[in-house]
């Protein structure tokens, strides 16, 4: 438990059967009337954000989230497997809780894996990460500075749209937030 005044942002509250973070707030003290805090709040598990506003000084529910650096084994059915790196323990996530992830996971690949209570909430993946192509079109003489893109088919699968001069066997970073290509990487 803790009280209005203590929300901070990455704060995990349990409000109404679900859990909530808080990404914004702000105290707020107006001349006539009591205080209160503004915040902005996002459902852990459905992404959807809201506004609320507590009076000052009341309890709220906090939650306990354990996020935990763990590695991604394989796929089991309609489950994605990941290691504790520490325990040796193997922790299987539903494919609906990684959700948009799956398109960047790769076998051995490291991400952050929250967990409340031992239920799975989200797989975070870096802001960016290096995958290779495995198909797409070849270029052609003169493609070079027109500013086109082309599809192309990452070793996961997902499907990214990369400049006309990139090619097959090519290592790029693709930006896990949004799916765009973001550049070649040299190796």
């Amino acid at each position: 438990m803790a009280t209005s005044n203590d929300l901070k942002n990455g704060l995990v509250l349990s409000l109404d059967g679900a859990l909530w973070t808080v990404v914004e707030f702000q105290h707020v003290n107006p001349g006539k009337g009591s205080a209160f805090v503004r915040t902005k709040l996002k459902n852990v598990l459905t992404g959807k954000v809201v506004a609320k506003t507590f009076n000052a000084g009341v309890k709220v529910d906090t939650a306990t989230v354990d996020k935990r650096e763990m590695q991604y084994l394989y796929r089991d059915a309609d489950a994605f497997v990941f290691m504790d790196k520490d325990t040796y323990e193997q922790l299987p996530v539903a494919s609906a809780t990684v959700a948009d992830a799956a398109r960047f996971l790769l076998e051995g690949q490291d991400a952050v894996v929250a967990t409340h209570q031992s239920e799975p909430l989200y797989v975070e993946l870096p802001a960016a990460v290096t995958l290779e192509i495995v198909y797409t079109e070849p270029g052609l003489q003169g493609d070079r500075s027109t500013g086109g893109t082309k599809p192309a088919t990452l070793e996961t699968g997902y499907v990214v749209q990369v400049p006309l001069f990139v090619e097959q066997g090519t290592r790029v970073k693709v930006d896990t937030r949004s799916g765009e290509y973001l550049g070649r990487v040299n190796e």
